[in-house]
C-alpha cells in the first residue's frame, strides 16, 4: 500500500507540473480564500474587540489550527470527496474489483493535488503562532502534530460518513455542502458564542471544535467556558480523530456490503 501510495504522489505532482498554469491558478485561489477569512476575522474583531474572551490575535491562531488539518486532509484524502460522483457516473463499480481496500483505493486515484495549501498553513500557522503569543517549548513542538492529524482524520471521517450516505441516495451534493458550511463557518469562531446545542453539537455529534477550539484553548492557556470542560481536553484531538474515524470506516463497510450500483 505504501508503495502504491508513493506513485500516487508521483502521478499527482507530475500532472501538477504538467499543468502549470491551473496549479499556479490553484494557489492563487487558496491565497485568496484564506485572506478573505482572516481579513472578515480581522473586520468582525476590529468593531468587536473581544468575543466572549477571544481578541483577534486568539482567533488568528485559532484559524491556524483549522487551516493546517484542514489543508492536510485536502493534501492526502481530497478524493474521499469525490465517491458520489464517481457512484452517480457508475465509475465506483471499476474500485470495486481492485485487490486493495477500496476507501483506499479512492483516495490513490490520480488528480492534480499538490501541497501548496498546506505549504501555505504551515507557514500561516508559524506567524500565528508567534502572533498571538503561545509558548513554543518542547510540549507545544511534540503535541501540535498529533492535534493537526486529529483535526485531519476527524474531517476525513465526515467526508466518510458523507460518501457512504451516496451508496443509497446517489445524490448528496446539498448534504456535502451543508457540512462544508458548517465547518468552514462554525470553526472560525469559539464555540462559546453559540447556544449550548451547538456546542453540543459541534462537540461530540461532529467533533469539529477539537480541531480547532479545544486544542487552541489549552495552547493558549485560555479558561473553556463553552462546556466547562478541562482545558487539557484539546490534547484529545487524535484520540478523537481516530475513534471518529473508525465509526466512520465501520458505516462504510456496512454502506459497501449493500452498494448495489446506479445502473449504468
Amino acid at each position: 500500500m505504501l508503495a502504491v501510495y508513493g506513485q500516487h504522489w508521483r502521478i499527482n505532482v507530475l500532472t501538477a507540473l504538467e499543468y502549470r498554469e491551473n496549479f499556479l491558478l490553484w494557489a492563487a485561489f487558496a491565497v485568496v480564500y484564506h485572506g478573505s477569512a482572516i481579513a472578515t476575522l480581522w473586520v468582525v474583531l476590529h468593531t468587536f474587540p473581544s468575543m466572549n474572551g477571544w481578541d483577534f490575535r486568539d482567533m488568528a491562531f485559532l484559524y491556524g489550527l483549522w487551516m493546517t488539518a484542514h489543508a492536510l486532509h485536502d493534501t492526502l484524502f481530497f478524493g474521499v470527496g469525490n465517491v458520489p460522483e464517481y457512484v452517480r457516473d457508475g465509475e465506483f463499480d471499476r474500485l470495486l474489483i481492485r485487490p486493495l481496500d477500496t476507501l483506499f483505493a479512492v483516495i490513490v486515484i490520480p488528480g492534480q493535488i499538490f501541497p501548496d495549501e498546506l505549504i501555505l498553513a504551515l507557514v500561516y500557522l508559524g506567524i500565528t503562532t508567534w502572533y498571538a503569543g503561545v509558548r513554543v517549548d518542547a510540549a507545544f513542538v511534540f503535541c501540535v502534530p498529533f492535534v493537526i492529524l486529529g483535526g485531519t482524520l476527524i474531517e476525513l471521517a465526515i467526508n466518510v460518513i458523507v460518501a457512504t450516505i451516496a451508496f443509497w441516495f446517489v445524490r448528496v451534493d446539498a448534504l456535502r455542502w451543508i457540512v462544508l458550511q458548517l465547518e468552514q463557518e462554525f470553526t472560525r469562531y469559539p464555540i462559546g458564542i453559540y447556544t449550548r446545542g451547538v456546542r453540543l453539537f459541534l462537540t461530540f455529534v461532529f467533533p469539529f471544535a477539537f480541531m480547532n477550539y479545544f486544542p487552541a484553548t489549552y495552547f493558549l492557556h485560555k479558561p473553556e467556558s463553552a462546556l466547562g470542560l478541562p482545558p487539557a481536553v484539546g490534547l484529545l484531538s487524535p484520540v478523537i480523530g481516530l475513534t471518529f474515524l473508525g465509526v466512520a470506516y465501520a458505516f462504510w463497510r456496512f454502506g459497501l456490503d449493500r452498494y448495489k450500483g446506479v445502473g449504468h
